[in-house]
């Protein structure tokens, strides 16, 4: 697929109107250079349109200003066999059904496969800044999976760093409450790569309510992100060191039992521990105890 072609914008795909060959049966009317008036009737969908959402109350404010001033932009399509298919404009072709136009204008261009096809919707949508973020996170997963693009050269084609693309992927991990938080512009793409760093489904949803609840802004969320994952500091173990007066009853001690003696001493008296190494020792002990007492 020509990358160079797909850098330059919509624009320099559009064929010349002496290189667009009309097939038999189709009704189609040319207004100016590269524009064709197309029934409506004779086009369809595209089935790989990024866009997912159509707002009914956008298409009927569309609607009403389509009926008053016209399509002032012309939808892009390609031929096929059976007429014609969306590239971009779907809003706008929906648009003029419901007002019950019968043509719409058009730029026909061509298009060597569908991998190329799902490309320029996705260059148009992101050139009229027409998609939500997850939108576009969706787009370009179906050209990494469906049509094998490296994050690269989707990257290329669309105009954007390898690193935009690949962020923008991320967003799909996301809670599908969460995901459909983001479609429907609750949160922002800002909040949701804050909400990312949460790293597990139960923490970003903790995340997610607070942001909802407290209004917070993308820095908030960051910074809340940042204060439920830091990890509790590791309590010091202090070696306290033994008073010398204490060492000295030790030593006296072990010189009268013959053993080791430790002294615990604590805040409410402290303990005794006397160590013995068989039943013969420990009795040995005992008898030096019972004489001292």
């Amino acid at each position: 697929m020509s990358v160079n072609r797909l850098g330059k914008g919509l624009e320099a795909l559009i064929r010349p109107e002496a290189e667009q060959k009309k097939k038999p049966g189709k009704k189609s009317v040319a207004t100016k250079p590269g524009v064709t008036e197309i029934p409506l009737k004779e086009i369809r969908p595209n089935p790989n349109q990024p866009r997912r959402h159509f707002d009914e109350s956008a298409l009927e404010e569309l609607a009403a200003s389509i009926k008053e001033k016209g399509v002032l932009t012309p939808v892009t399509v390609r031929d096929t066999e059976d007429g014609y298919e969306l590239v971009a404009g779907e809003r706008r072709w929906r648009a003029s059904k419901k007002c019950r136009k019968r043509t719409i204008p058009a730029y026909v261009i061509t298009v060597k496969d569908d991998a190329e096809m799902m490309e320029m919707a996705l260059i148009e949508n992101i050139q009229r800044e027409d998609l939500n973020s997850l939108e576009e996170s969706e787009a370009y997963a179906v050209l990494n999976s469906k049509f094998e693009m490296s994050h690269i050269a989707i990257a290329k084609a669309v105009g954007k760093k390898r690193v935009t693309v690949s962020n923008s992927l991320r967003l799909l991990k996301l809670p599908p409450d969460i995901r459909k938080s983001l479609r429907k512009g609750d949160i922002s793409a800002g909040h949701a790569r804050a909400i990312l760093q949460a790293k597990t489904g139960p923490a970003m949803n903790k995340i997610w309510k607070a942001i909802l609840n407290k209004d917070l802004s993308v820095r908030g969320a960051e910074a809340l992100v940042k204060a439920s994952t830091k990890l509790p500091k590791k309590k010091k173990i202090i070696f306290s060191k033994k008073s010398h007066q204490i060492q000295a009853l030790e030593n006296q001690l072990i010189e009268v039992l013959g053993t080791k003696v430790t002294l615990k001493p604590g805040k409410n008296g402290g303990a005794i521990e006397i160590s013995y190494f068989s039943d013969d020792d420990l009795e040995r002990i005992l008898d030096l105890i019972n004489s001292i007492s």
